[in-house]
């Protein structure tokens, strides 16, 4: 984590930052929250990207960690490749997570 501190403040010394966004991947469950919890102790999160939706990851650990930050999922990834991230539909994700 202090590597990601150092990354930060290099950054900032060419501007501003506007979006720090915290890529999570669908599978990690409860690891996810952790993860979520540690790197937002170090820089400011302003939203989240789910990836990996693509198979069977449901990805619900995204609402915890959503809530926990209090920041909004942003954008999703449904493949492999840049092309493949999509911004987030809470309606089309709740019914995937649920069920139609």
């Amino acid at each position: 984590m202090d590597e990601l501190g150092k990354v930060k403040r290099v950054v900032e010394k060419h501007g501003p930052l506007d979006e720090v966004l915290l890529v999570l991947d669908a599978t990690t469950g409860q690891n996810g929250l952790i993860q979520a919890r540690v790197f937002a102790e170090v820089v400011d999160i302003t939203g989240i990207v789910l990836t990996k939706l693509d198979g069977t990851a449901k990805g619900g650990i995204v609402i915890a960690v959503q809530r926990e930050l209090g920041v909004p999922v942003k954008l999703i990834g449904l493949g492999e490749g840049p092309d493949d991230l999509a911004p987030f539909e809470p309606g089309a994700f709740v019914d995937a997570l649920i069920g139609d």
